[in-house]
Formats: structure tokens, C-alpha cells, sequence
């Protein structure tokens, strides 16, 4: 997911807004309604609710008597009286309303859900290290974080998660219907338990099953090394743009600058879900002149905003190509459509993920959250990644067979003229 700060000078609202890397899909009703103050309280870990049934004033023309109806039968004759708890039923009826709408990236999360999302911002977890998302309808994996649990068993960007069982939590289950904060809060658990996946590879229709022994992951969000035959070019890899993202960017980019001989750079979102939509502007700003439009957001009115580089770029004497995979979305695809577009650098490795939608995250009573869809975002030369992605100049598909990284190594060979 994306989330974007603003400068001062930007209003209010820009400073909220969010791209949401992962399409999370809710729905438990057909539509909902935030209901007011009287009747059932809730104690234990649920927030407190109180019923009324009278429609606030200017809502007098909705009718829920069909609402009111089901949820009387409920608490009349469901057998179960342990599992009829009002704020889940509130929490339930909300999302589906939301989802209602039919956007997948519109989304209504509860107090345990928008924790989650949190979590995911700050780059410290306990549990098998993947970023997960939705391809249609159907749970994937967008990416395993490097040298984690699910990189370690082989699990691929792009294997769709059919099954998740975790006997210690005594959780047997499909994915069908499944919500991303739910699926997220299934598959983490304390370091050395276990969960066992099914999964789904493209290409194949045989499901297989991995069982992956959960660790405790810290992710930094960029790396540096320097590669090639005299280690003269640099490899800068951006795993994620989220808070800290801008500093460690900072501090790599000083390290490239210590080394005059350093003309070539290798920019590397393979695999990067996004993250804060100004640290992809930071980063893309290092390599543009002040003024130039990194991104532009389209609203529905037709209006647009714009931003712009703001500071001088450090790296933009130098020569640079962007590694890219279907792993890499949102920010990741902001950066690379910039630098195709303004610099013409070379794309290098496979079509990215195609997420090209803005997203105005607010914090809702009790902890819990409202993510809603209010722009598109668009690359300088007025290109929707949505559902297309950004195609390589230079297609190269990394081989999961071999020990070398295929697609690294184009982006060597790129500049040494191998």
C-alpha cells in the first residue's frame, strides 16, 4: 500500500491519502450502516456498542427494516447465542457496505485489521515474511521478502494461496471470500510455530503444500552493493517505501558519492509492494531536475495534482536502468514510470503488478479504519499502470532453477557491453 506525505503547502486531505498496494475485499453483508448509541454493550476485546434504531435526521428515507429483521432472527433463533456479538455484527454489516461498492481497493477495516496494516508500515513482524495481495478474486503472493521464511521454502511472487491451515490455532481453511487483514492475521503467528499453505502455481493445476516455521522479520527497506566485474556499479535495492525509507535512501546515496568512479547505477524495486507515495517522489527526485512531475493523481471531477521535484538531484549526471518484476507495484511502478518517462532509462526484467489507484486512509472510532478510492494516479507521459503494468524495454525472466539472478545480471551486462 501507498501512503503519501505532503509538504506543508498541500492541504489536508493529500496529506491522508493512501495507495493500498493490496486489493482487499470485504463483505460479510450486503450493505451496512454505522449504528448509534443504546442497547448491547460488549466488554472483554471488543469495543463497546449501544443499539438504536432510529435513523439519524437526515437519513429518514432508507429503510432498514430488512436489516433489523435478519439481525432479530439472528439473536432470536441462532443456536450459537456465544457468537452473536454486536460489535462483530456492527464491524460485519459495515464492511459490507463498503464492499458493496465493488471496489476492492474501498475497504472498512476494524480495530484488529487497521493494527495490521500499521504493523506492515513499520517493517517488524513476526511471521513467514510475504506480501500478499489478491490477483481477480483469488489470494496471492505478491512477493517474499528476501532471506525470510517464504524465500527460504520457495514460495514465488505470483503463487496463488488456496489453503491455510495452522493446527496450533486450530485453523483448517480455503481462501475463498477471505479478507486480506484476515488472511494477513491467520498466516502471522509467534517465531518458531508453524502454518502450512496450499498453493497454486501458474502454469500448473496440481496444488502442493508448503509448512513454513514462522520467525521474526525486520526488513530493512534499502540495501546497497556494488557489482559488476571491478564492483563499479551500484546496486541499489528498495524493498519498500514506507517511513524510514528516505533516510536509508539518503545514506546510500552518500555512499555512491564517496566513489567518484561509480557512473552506473542499478535501481531495483523487484519484488517491492510500495509503500508511501513521497518516498517514491524522494527517490525518483535524486535523478530529475526541480520542476519536472514525478506523478500526477486525476481526481473524478477531471481535476489534477501534481508532484513535482523539489530539491536537486544527486544522481542525475549518472547512467541508470530500474529492475522491475510482477512483484513490483504502486510506488515501485511510480518510480520506474518516472525514470522511463523523464530520464529514458532502461526497464529491465518482467511487467510490473498494474496498480495505478489512490486510496485516502482515515482513522475511524475505537482504533478502527476507512480506506476509500478517491484518485488514479498517472506516470509523466499520462500512462494508467492500472491492470497493465509497466512493460520492460528488456524482458528477462529471473530462472528459479539457477543460484544466478538472470535478471541482475542483464542490468550488469546492460553497461558493461557484454
Amino acid at each position: 500500500m501507498q501512503i503519501k506525505f505532503k509538504i506543508p503547502k498541500v492541504s489536508l486531505i493529500l496529506l491522508r491519502r493512501t495507495f493500498l498496494l493490496i486489493i482487499i475485499v470485504c463483505g460479510i453483508f450486503s450493505f451496512g450502516y454505522v449504528l448509534g448509541a443504546k442497547g448491547y454493550r460488549i466488554n472483554k476485546n471488543y469495543p463497546n456498542v449501544i443499539i438504536q434504531r432510529e435513523n439519524p435526521s437526515d437519513k429518514k428515507d432508507l429503510n432498514f427494516s430488512l436489516f433489523w429483521k435478519v439481525w432479530d432472527t439472528l439473536q432470536t433463533s441462532y443456536f450459537d447465542k456465544n457468537k452473536l456479538i454486536p460489535a462483530e455484527m456492527v464491524y460485519g454489516a459495515i464492511k459490507g457496505m463498503v464492499a458493496s461498492i465493488g471496489d476492492p481497493y474501498t475497504v472498512f477495516l476494524a480495530p484488529s485489521e487497521n493494527k495490521v496494516v500499521q504493523e506492515d508500515l513499520q517493517g517488524s513482524f513476526e511471521g513467514i515474511g510475504i506480501q500478499i495481495g489478491f490477483k481477480g478474486t483469488q489470494l496471492a503472493v505478491i512477493a517474499p521478502l528476501p532471506e525470510s521464511p517464504a524465500e527460504k521454502a520457495e514460495i514465488r511472487a505470483g503463487d496463488f494461496i488456496v489453503g491455510i491451515k495452522d493446527e496450533r490455532k486450530g485453523i483448517n481453511m480455503g481462501t475463498s471470500g477471505i479478507t486480506l487483514p484476515e488472511a494477513v492475521q491467520v498466516i502471522r503467528g509467534q517465531a518458531g510455530t508453524e502454518v502450512t499453505l496450499s498453493l497454486l502455481r501458474e502454469g500448473s493445476e496440481e496444488v502442493f503444500e508448503k509448512t513454513i516455521t514462522r520467525e521474526s522479520i525486520e526488513v530493512p527497506s534499502v540495501t546497497l552493493k556494488f557489482v559488476g566485474e571491478k564492483e563499479d556499479i551500484a546496486h541499489i535495492k528498495v524493498l519498500k517505501f514506507v517511513a524510514e525509507t528516505s533516510k536509508e535512501w539518503d545514506d546510500a546515496v552518500i555512499e555512491i558519492l564517496k566513489k567518484p568512479e561509480i557512473d552506473e547505477i542499478i535501481v531495483d524495486v523487484r519484488n517491492d509492494p510500495g509503500g508511501y507515495l513521497q518516498s517514491s517522489v524522494d527517490l525518483a527526485s535524486d535523478f530529475l531536475e526541480i520542476g519536472q512531475t514525478v506523478v500526477s493523481e486525476e481526481h473524478t471531477n477531471g481535476s489534477k495534482d501534481e508532484f513535482k521535484v523539489e530539491k536537486i538531484g544527486r544522481l542525475k549526471n549518472k547512467n541508470a536502468v530500474v529492475l522491475v518484476n510482477k512483484g513490483s507495484a504502486s510506488a515501485s511502478e511510480i518510480l520506474a514510470g518516472a525514470l522511463k518517462d523523464l530520464k529514458k532509462y532502461k526497464i529491465i526484467g518482467e511487467t510490473t503488478f498494474g496498480k495505478g489507484t489512490i486510496q485516502e486512509p482515515q482513522q475511524i472510532d475505537n482504533g478502527a479504519g476507512l480506506h476509500i478510492t478517491v484518485a488514479r494516479w498517472l506516470t509523466p507521459s499520462g500512462y494508467w499502470v492500472d491492470g497493465k503494468g509497466i512493460v520492460p524495454d528488456i524482458e528477462v525472466k529471473d530462472n528459479p532453477d539457477t543460484n544466478e539472478d538472470e535478471q541482475l545480471q542483464e542490468a550488469i551486462n546492460y553497461f558493461e557491453g557484454n
